[in-house]
């Protein structure tokens, strides 16, 4: 069935006008880098294009190709004159930033769908979704194969980035026989792994690692659910400027406790919001069952929220009021 459906999409991209594609909002790794391997593909075959996503990418992701032309104001859009939406990494409509003008869209105006994510919303034409996939650019990859297009340095690039970033650089319980042997085919394409893992990975600075640091001395378990928890203040966040990107991957990193079945990193933004980036250890949990709840999504072994409040510390512990 999937080959199929990346058959048909194929034919629908060749056949478009004037594309659009977006990934979701605060970017991570593998969304940017699905639109950089899609805008390198649509390069290829001289497709006019447009590239958004609402929020500007972290300066980590630099050295990704073609990164430099995503747009991240919507009214420059003008919605009305693509013919066909591509959205990657989308795991539900509102990540788009486009959920009115989806909604209201033309008929003769088409959406495909690329996603690695369990289905939340149904909105596009076309929707090539594989939840075993370790990221989107694993998903892009068979698209790219079974459509026989040229996997060149650019587009390795951009996939082996999309699923070290999702992965955890191969760590995570996602990680399968097929995704190391995708990003093995990778580096014969001309993609550098250590290129990838200095640009994402070693580029903490001094008050990111401290931060780092604070997130560790406050993390406690709860031994009645056997679940762990960390926090980050904003106050703790605010004794220094910290970029965001430099604070992505701590929950993944604090998920290497050993014994707990479970962990949440609640990060505390200046606005009023608070982040929370879940994560299961034991086989049996879904965590995404918990972040749904909260309303957010994502993986059953690692999912995050928004919700509203602030932290306040307690005696023995935190609230969040």
């Amino acid at each position: 069935m999937e080959i199929l459906k990346n058959i048909k999409a194929y034919k629908k991209i060749k056949k478009a006008n004037n594309i659009l594609l977006v990934a979701h909002d605060r970017p991570d790794g593998d969304a940017l880098s699905s639109i950089c391997a899609f805008i390198e593909f649509l390069e290829s075959i001289n497709k006019k294009y447009s590239a958004f996503c609402k929020d500007e990418p972290p300066y980590s992701f630099n050295f990704l190709p073609h990164l430099e032309k995503i747009k991240f104001d919507k009214q420059k859009l003008q919605f009305n004159n693509f013919d066909l939406i591509i959205a990657l990494d989308c795991g539900n409509l509102s990540r788009t930033n486009l959920t009115q003008e989806i909604k209201n869209k033309e008929s003769r105006q088409y959406i495909i769908e690329f996603d690695h994510h369990p289905k939340e919303d149904d909105y596009s034409d076309i929707e090539i979704r594989d939840p075993k996939a370790a990221s989107t650019t694993e998903v892009l990859y068979s698209f790219f194969k079974t459509n026989q297009i040229k996997i060149n340095k650019n587009i390795a690039t951009a996939i082996l980035t999309g699923i070290l970033t999702d992965t955890g650089n191969l760590l995570y319980e996602s990680t399968s026989d097929k995704t190391i042997k995708i990003a093995s085919e990778m580096l014969l394409y001309g993609a550098s792994f250590p290129h990838v893992l200095e640009s994402t990975g070693r580029n903490k600075s001094l008050a990111a690692m401290k931060a780092w640091g604070e997130a560790m001395n406050n993390l406690k378990i709860n031994e009645k659910y056997n679940f762990a928890y960390s926090v980050l203040s904003y106050k703790d966040l605010s004794k220094n400027n910290i970029a965001e990107e430099e604070l992505e991957g701590i929950a993944g990193f604090l998920s290497n406790l050993y014994g707990v079945k479970g962990l949440v990193l609640l990060r505390e933004e200046k606005n009023g919001l608070i982040k929370g980036s879940l994560r299961a250890m034991h086989p049996k949990i879904d965590i995404s069952r918990l972040a749904v709840k909260l309303g957010g999504g994502g993986h059953k072994k690692a999912s995050g929220f928004v919700i509203k409040g602030n932290l306040v510390k307690t005696k023995n512990s935190w609230k969040i009021i």
